[in-house]
């Protein structure tokens, strides 16, 4: 595990550990099971996008202020056709906030697209504050978890009717992913495999490994792109290699009309056969 993610994960468990004092997890999981059901992705069934609220990125500083009008910058990406909208809840290197995903998931409820909860996920308590804050989906790291962490967290995630982006890095994290998911992956729009082609050292981009890591790519699986997708031509190499998603988050942060981007990249990847 990178420097990064681990003081991500410590910092992480000591934010579970704080609001279990505000809230214990029984009262946690009753409030998340009497919360209206989320929308499921919004697939179109040709190449999709997991749009990003993100107002700071450790690699490249604040993308958008704190009073930017973020929630027209949601409502944007449902309208442009975005299948998710993936919300930073992690406070300390990316600005987010519960309060954010709870505000973003409201917006995003009546125009049918979930919101995806992206934090650095260590146990279940944040699991079913995601389902309790509105969420549709999380995002599970396969390289800061163990096997079996990662199994539990999978339970509680299908126990609440959430989708699970599993990321990973190198093939390493993709082989324990092959194994965690099994063959339920084929025909499970619940159960994505993300490749983030993020150096966690550097924290610089390295898209080759997209090509690289694609032919380890599950075969029957929603795989996304994550980290090196921001124009259409990127999006549609993404396509070509067998991506059927991309997550994208600094380029649409700091476009004006995020729109724009969205529809170029449809134009480009939805008439490319798999």
């Amino acid at each position: 595990m990178s420097g990064f993610l681990r003081d991500m994960h410590r910092s992480s468990a000591e934010r579970v550990a704080e609001a279990r004092l505000r809230e214990p997890e029984g009262a946690l999981e009753r409030r998340a099971r009497q919360t209206p059901l989320p929308p499921p992705l919004k697939l179109s069934g040709a190449f999709d996008v997991i749009a990003e609220l993100k107002l700071r990125s450790p690699a490249q500083g604040v993308l958008r202020s704190g009073a930017h009008d973020w929630q027209s910058r949601v409502g944007a990406y449902a309208r442009a056709g975005a299948a998710a909208v993936s919300v930073l809840t992690e406070p300390t290197r990316f600005d987010g906030s519960l309060e954010h995903l709870r505000e973003a998931a409201a917006a995003l409820t009546p125009l049918g697209v979930p919101a995806m909860r992206k934090d650095f996920v260590v146990d279940p308590y944040q699991v079913l504050e995601a389902r309790a804050a509105g969420a549709g989906g999380v995002l599970l790291i396969a390289r800061m978890l163990s096997r079996e962490h990662i199994a539990e967290l999978l339970t509680v995630a299908t126990d609440q009717g959430l989708f699970v982006l599993l990321e990973a890095f190198d093939d390493a994290d993709l082989e324990l992913c092959r194994e965690l998911i099994g063959p339920q992956v084929s025909g499970n729009e619940r159960l994505l495999v993300g490749v983030n082609c993020r150096d966690l050292d550097t924290l610089k981009v390295e898209r080759s490994r997209f090509k690289e890591l694609a032919p380890l790519l599950p075969p029957s699986a929603l795989c996304v792109a994550e980290s090196g997708v921001a124009t259409a031509a990127d999006a549609l190499e993404a396509r070509r290699l067998g991506y059927r998603l991309a997550l994208i988050g600094t380029a649409l942060m700091t476009r004006e009309d995020p729109a724009l981007l969205l529809e170029e990249i449809f134009a480009a990847t939805r008439t490319v056969q798999s």
